[in-house]
Protein backbone atom coordinates (compact mmCIF):
# COMPACT_ATOMS: atom_id res chain seq x y z
CA UNK A 1 0.00 0.00 0.00
CA UNK A 2 1.02 3.34 -0.82
CA UNK A 3 2.38 5.58 2.03
CA UNK A 4 0.76 9.34 2.44
CA UNK A 5 2.13 11.02 -0.65
CA UNK A 6 2.20 14.60 0.91
CA UNK A 7 5.45 14.68 1.92
CA UNK A 8 7.00 13.62 -2.01
CA UNK A 9 4.23 15.95 -3.29
CA UNK A 10 5.90 18.56 -5.83
CA UNK A 11 4.76 22.15 -4.47
CA UNK A 12 2.90 24.57 -6.28
CA UNK A 13 4.60 27.46 -5.41
CA UNK A 14 1.54 28.94 -4.07
CA UNK A 15 -1.94 30.86 -4.61
CA UNK A 16 -0.15 34.40 -5.70
CA UNK A 17 -2.59 37.05 -7.00
CA UNK A 18 -0.04 37.04 -9.94
CA UNK A 19 -1.86 34.29 -11.59
CA UNK A 20 -0.82 30.56 -12.37
CA UNK A 21 2.68 29.58 -11.33
CA UNK A 22 6.10 30.69 -12.39
CA UNK A 23 9.23 28.38 -11.77
CA UNK A 24 11.89 29.16 -13.92
CA UNK A 25 12.40 29.94 -17.52
CA UNK A 26 8.36 29.24 -17.74
CA UNK A 27 5.93 28.55 -20.57
CA UNK A 28 4.22 31.91 -20.80
CA UNK A 29 7.50 34.02 -21.45
CA UNK A 30 8.59 31.54 -24.30
CA UNK A 31 5.00 30.82 -25.80
CA UNK A 32 2.71 32.85 -27.77
CA UNK A 33 -0.80 33.44 -27.57
CA UNK A 34 -3.12 32.57 -30.52
CA UNK A 35 -6.74 33.18 -31.26
CA UNK A 36 -9.32 30.73 -29.87
CA UNK A 37 -13.10 30.22 -31.61
CA UNK A 38 -15.80 30.79 -28.36
CA UNK A 39 -17.15 27.27 -28.21
CA UNK A 40 -21.64 27.72 -29.07
CA UNK A 41 -23.47 28.22 -26.25
CA UNK A 42 -27.49 27.82 -26.39
CA UNK A 43 -27.54 31.70 -26.63
CA UNK A 44 -25.81 32.48 -29.12
CA UNK A 45 -28.23 31.01 -31.93
CA UNK A 46 -32.00 31.59 -31.90
CA UNK A 47 -34.20 28.39 -30.46
CA UNK A 48 -35.40 26.59 -33.07
CA UNK A 49 -38.84 27.35 -31.16
CA UNK A 50 -38.40 31.35 -31.41
CA UNK A 51 -41.18 31.80 -33.78
CA UNK A 52 -38.91 34.71 -34.76
CA UNK A 53 -36.57 32.12 -35.95
CA UNK A 54 -38.88 30.69 -38.06
CA UNK A 55 -40.62 33.40 -39.89
CA UNK A 56 -36.98 34.70 -40.77
CA UNK A 57 -38.04 37.72 -38.51
CA UNK A 58 -34.03 38.39 -37.76
CA UNK A 59 -32.11 39.14 -41.21
CA UNK A 60 -29.36 36.73 -41.28
CA UNK A 61 -25.74 37.53 -39.96
CA UNK A 62 -27.48 39.76 -37.14
CA UNK A 63 -27.57 38.82 -33.97
CA UNK A 64 -30.95 38.60 -32.12
CA UNK A 65 -32.07 41.07 -29.61
CA UNK A 66 -35.01 38.47 -28.79
CA UNK A 67 -34.40 36.93 -24.95
CA UNK A 68 -36.56 33.87 -23.75
CA UNK A 69 -39.25 35.18 -21.22
CA UNK A 70 -37.89 34.63 -17.76
CA UNK A 71 -40.50 32.19 -16.41
CA UNK A 72 -39.32 30.28 -19.70
CA UNK A 73 -35.50 29.75 -18.98
CA UNK A 74 -34.45 26.55 -17.57
CA UNK A 75 -31.85 25.94 -14.89
CA UNK A 76 -28.25 26.16 -16.64
CA UNK A 77 -27.01 23.06 -18.13
CA UNK A 78 -23.65 21.43 -16.30
CA UNK A 79 -21.51 22.94 -19.80
CA UNK A 80 -22.91 26.26 -19.80
CA UNK A 81 -22.13 26.32 -15.72
CA UNK A 82 -18.59 25.28 -16.86
CA UNK A 83 -17.99 27.70 -19.74
CA UNK A 84 -19.29 31.22 -17.54
CA UNK A 85 -17.22 29.36 -14.24
CA UNK A 86 -18.03 30.98 -11.18
CA UNK A 87 -18.77 34.27 -10.37
CA UNK A 88 -15.70 37.04 -10.95
CA UNK A 89 -15.23 38.90 -7.95
CA UNK A 90 -15.64 42.95 -8.84
CA UNK A 91 -12.31 43.64 -7.35
CA UNK A 92 -10.50 40.96 -9.71
CA UNK A 93 -9.65 42.68 -12.80
CA UNK A 94 -6.95 40.41 -14.86
CA UNK A 95 -4.61 43.29 -14.29
CA UNK A 96 -3.00 40.79 -10.98
CA UNK A 97 -1.61 38.94 -13.88
CA UNK A 98 2.45 38.92 -15.00
CA UNK A 99 2.37 40.79 -17.76
CA UNK A 100 4.53 37.30 -19.59
CA UNK A 101 1.37 35.76 -18.91
CA UNK A 102 -1.22 38.61 -20.24
CA UNK A 103 0.94 38.74 -23.46
CA UNK A 104 -0.06 35.46 -24.41
CA UNK A 105 -3.56 36.98 -24.18
CA UNK A 106 -3.29 39.91 -26.74
CA UNK A 107 -3.97 37.38 -30.08
CA UNK A 108 -7.57 37.57 -28.44
CA UNK A 109 -10.46 40.02 -28.75
CA UNK A 110 -9.68 42.52 -26.27
CA UNK A 111 -13.08 41.72 -24.00
CA UNK A 112 -12.54 38.20 -24.17
CA UNK A 113 -8.44 38.58 -23.34
CA UNK A 114 -9.85 40.10 -20.28
CA UNK A 115 -12.72 37.37 -19.19
CA UNK A 116 -9.73 34.86 -19.36
CA UNK A 117 -7.68 37.33 -17.72
CA UNK A 118 -10.18 37.77 -14.72
CA UNK A 119 -10.44 33.62 -14.64
CA UNK A 120 -6.60 33.26 -14.17
CA UNK A 121 -6.30 35.86 -12.01
CA UNK A 122 -9.05 34.57 -9.45
CA UNK A 123 -8.03 30.53 -9.84
CA UNK A 124 -4.40 32.12 -8.99
CA UNK A 125 -5.71 33.65 -5.87
CA UNK A 126 -7.87 30.61 -4.53
CA UNK A 127 -5.20 28.35 -5.30
CA UNK A 128 -4.02 27.07 -2.12
CA UNK A 129 -7.64 27.98 -0.11
CA UNK A 130 -10.02 26.82 -2.35
CA UNK A 131 -8.52 24.85 -4.97
CA UNK A 132 -11.55 23.58 -6.61
CA UNK A 133 -13.37 26.67 -7.13
CA UNK A 134 -9.90 27.85 -8.75
CA UNK A 135 -9.81 24.63 -11.37
CA UNK A 136 -13.45 25.55 -12.26
CA UNK A 137 -12.31 29.48 -13.17
CA UNK A 138 -9.22 27.73 -15.02
CA UNK A 139 -11.90 25.32 -17.03
CA UNK A 140 -13.81 29.16 -17.93
CA UNK A 141 -10.67 30.40 -19.22
CA UNK A 142 -9.69 27.25 -21.02
CA UNK A 143 -13.67 27.36 -22.77
CA UNK A 144 -12.57 30.78 -24.12
CA UNK A 145 -8.74 30.13 -25.01
CA UNK A 146 -7.64 27.08 -24.97
CA UNK A 147 -4.76 26.76 -27.74
CA UNK A 148 -2.81 29.57 -25.79
CA UNK A 149 -0.09 27.47 -23.19
CA UNK A 150 -0.63 29.29 -19.92
CA UNK A 151 -4.12 28.97 -19.88
CA UNK A 152 -3.76 25.24 -19.82
CA UNK A 153 -1.17 25.16 -17.86
CA UNK A 154 -3.33 27.11 -15.13
CA UNK A 155 -5.98 24.31 -15.92
CA UNK A 156 -3.69 21.73 -15.43
CA UNK A 157 -2.04 23.31 -11.63
CA UNK A 158 -5.20 24.03 -10.35
CA UNK A 159 -6.56 20.55 -11.34
CA UNK A 160 -3.41 19.03 -9.69
CA UNK A 161 -4.24 21.27 -6.55
CA UNK A 162 -7.65 19.88 -6.47
CA UNK A 163 -6.90 16.51 -6.68
CA UNK A 164 -8.16 15.96 -10.53
CA UNK A 165 -5.41 13.97 -11.31
CA UNK A 166 -5.98 12.78 -14.87
CA UNK A 167 -7.13 16.14 -15.80
CA UNK A 168 -3.81 17.76 -14.65
CA UNK A 169 -1.71 15.37 -16.51
CA UNK A 170 -3.92 16.00 -19.94
CA UNK A 171 -3.51 19.36 -19.43
CA UNK A 172 0.17 19.95 -18.59
CA UNK A 173 0.43 17.63 -21.50
CA UNK A 174 -0.93 19.83 -23.43
CA UNK A 175 0.83 22.65 -22.28
CA UNK A 176 4.31 21.05 -22.54
CA UNK A 177 3.41 20.06 -26.78
CA UNK A 178 2.81 24.07 -26.90
CA UNK A 179 5.87 25.53 -25.84
CA UNK A 180 7.72 22.45 -24.86
CA UNK A 181 8.73 23.49 -21.37
CA UNK A 182 10.13 20.96 -18.79
CA UNK A 183 9.23 22.51 -15.85
CA UNK A 184 5.51 20.38 -15.37
CA UNK A 185 7.42 17.39 -14.94
CA UNK A 186 7.52 16.37 -11.67
CA UNK A 187 4.00 17.14 -11.57
CA UNK A 188 3.41 15.23 -14.05
CA UNK A 189 4.97 12.51 -12.59
CA UNK A 190 3.29 12.97 -9.12
CA UNK A 191 -0.02 12.46 -11.41
CA UNK A 192 0.87 9.16 -12.38
CA UNK A 193 1.43 8.61 -9.04
CA UNK A 194 -1.60 9.27 -8.01
CA UNK A 195 -3.22 7.30 -10.74
CA UNK A 196 -1.26 4.25 -9.79
CA UNK A 197 0.90 4.22 -12.22
CA UNK A 198 4.40 4.24 -10.49
CA UNK A 199 6.33 3.07 -13.78
CA UNK A 200 5.12 5.74 -15.83
CA UNK A 201 6.72 9.18 -12.68
CA UNK A 202 9.83 6.62 -12.84
CA UNK A 203 10.05 7.05 -16.58
CA UNK A 204 9.59 11.17 -16.68
CA UNK A 205 11.72 10.96 -13.67
CA UNK A 206 14.84 9.73 -16.12
CA UNK A 207 13.98 12.89 -18.41
CA UNK A 208 17.12 13.66 -20.11
CA UNK A 209 15.58 17.41 -19.30
CA UNK A 210 15.84 16.74 -15.50
CA UNK A 211 19.61 16.99 -15.66
CA UNK A 212 19.19 20.70 -16.26
CA UNK A 213 16.88 21.16 -13.88
CA UNK A 214 17.58 24.09 -10.51
CA UNK A 215 18.00 22.64 -7.23
CA UNK A 216 14.71 23.19 -6.62
CA UNK A 217 13.38 21.31 -9.39
CA UNK A 218 15.49 18.63 -9.03
CA UNK A 219 14.42 18.19 -5.51
CA UNK A 220 10.70 17.75 -6.45
CA UNK A 221 11.81 15.38 -9.34
CA UNK A 222 13.82 13.55 -6.27
CA UNK A 223 10.46 13.33 -4.47
CA UNK A 224 8.74 12.01 -6.51
CA UNK A 225 10.90 9.33 -7.66
CA UNK A 226 11.07 8.48 -3.93
CA UNK A 227 7.56 8.16 -3.08
CA UNK A 228 7.01 6.10 -6.33
CA UNK A 229 9.51 3.60 -5.21
CA UNK A 230 7.73 3.31 -1.77
CA UNK A 231 4.50 2.80 -3.51
CA UNK A 232 6.14 -0.32 -5.40
CA UNK A 233 7.36 -1.24 -1.99
CA UNK A 234 11.34 -0.71 -2.61
CA UNK A 235 12.29 0.85 0.27
CA UNK A 236 15.99 0.78 -0.06
CA UNK A 237 15.80 2.31 -3.72
CA UNK A 238 13.39 5.24 -2.10
CA UNK A 239 16.70 5.37 0.33
CA UNK A 240 19.35 5.22 -2.56
CA UNK A 241 17.26 7.87 -4.55
CA UNK A 242 17.32 10.37 -1.24
CA UNK A 243 20.60 9.68 -0.42
CA UNK A 244 21.85 11.09 -3.86
CA UNK A 245 19.90 14.27 -2.83
CA UNK A 246 21.23 17.75 -1.39
CA UNK A 247 20.61 16.71 2.17
CA UNK A 248 22.63 18.73 4.26
CA UNK A 249 22.45 21.72 1.74
CA UNK A 250 22.95 24.59 4.72
CA UNK A 251 20.34 26.70 3.29
CA UNK A 252 16.45 26.68 5.21
CA UNK A 253 14.75 26.47 1.68
CA UNK A 254 11.78 24.64 1.81
CA UNK A 255 12.97 22.05 -0.91
CA UNK A 256 15.77 21.26 2.03
CA UNK A 257 13.04 20.84 4.49
CA UNK A 258 11.29 18.54 2.51
CA UNK A 259 13.72 16.19 1.03
CA UNK A 260 14.98 15.58 4.78
CA UNK A 261 11.53 15.18 6.30
CA UNK A 262 10.87 12.47 3.18
CA UNK A 263 14.08 10.79 4.10
CA UNK A 264 13.28 10.39 7.80
CA UNK A 265 10.03 8.87 7.05
CA UNK A 266 11.64 6.85 4.67
CA UNK A 267 13.88 5.84 7.28
CA UNK A 268 11.41 4.82 9.50
CA UNK A 269 8.93 3.07 7.28
CA UNK A 270 12.44 0.70 6.73
CA UNK A 271 12.48 0.11 10.48
CA UNK A 272 15.47 2.34 11.10
CA UNK A 273 14.24 4.23 14.10
CA UNK A 274 17.63 5.68 15.21
CA UNK A 275 18.20 7.28 12.13
CA UNK A 276 14.93 8.35 11.98
CA UNK A 277 14.90 10.09 14.73
CA UNK A 278 18.07 11.93 13.95
CA UNK A 279 16.79 12.90 10.55
CA UNK A 280 13.76 13.99 11.80
CA UNK A 281 15.44 16.21 14.40
CA UNK A 282 18.08 17.81 11.32
CA UNK A 283 14.60 18.31 9.74
CA UNK A 284 13.15 20.69 12.32
CA UNK A 285 16.34 22.35 12.88
CA UNK A 286 16.08 23.84 9.50
CA UNK A 287 12.03 24.10 9.18
CA UNK A 288 11.57 27.46 10.38
CA UNK A 289 7.95 28.14 8.74
CA UNK A 290 6.85 24.69 10.22
CA UNK A 291 5.95 23.29 7.35
CA UNK A 292 6.13 19.70 8.72
CA UNK A 293 5.33 17.37 11.90
CA UNK A 294 8.75 17.19 12.37
CA UNK A 295 8.99 17.76 16.07
CA UNK A 296 5.77 15.55 16.62
CA UNK A 297 7.71 13.03 15.00
CA UNK A 298 10.70 12.77 17.15
CA UNK A 299 9.28 13.54 19.96
CA UNK A 300 6.99 9.93 19.27
CA UNK A 301 10.02 8.18 17.93
CA UNK A 302 12.13 9.45 21.59
CA UNK A 303 9.23 7.75 23.43
CA UNK A 304 9.26 4.48 21.54
CA UNK A 305 12.83 3.87 21.45
CA UNK A 306 13.05 4.75 25.37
Amino acid sequence: MAEDRGSQRPARGGGRPSGPRRTGDSSSARSGGSKDARPARSGDRPDRKDPRARSGGDRPGRKSDWKRPADQQGPRTTDQAKYDGPDLPEEVTGRELDRSVTGQLKGLPEKLALRVARHLAAAGMLLDTDPETAYQHTLAARARASRIAVVREATGEAAYAAGHFAEALAELRAAKRMNGATEYLPMMADCHRALGNPEQALKLAKSPSVVNFGPEQKAEMTLVEAGARRDMGQLDAALRTLELAPLMNKTRANWVVRLRYAYADTLEAAGRETDALAWFHRTHAVDSDEMTDADERAEKLEKQLG
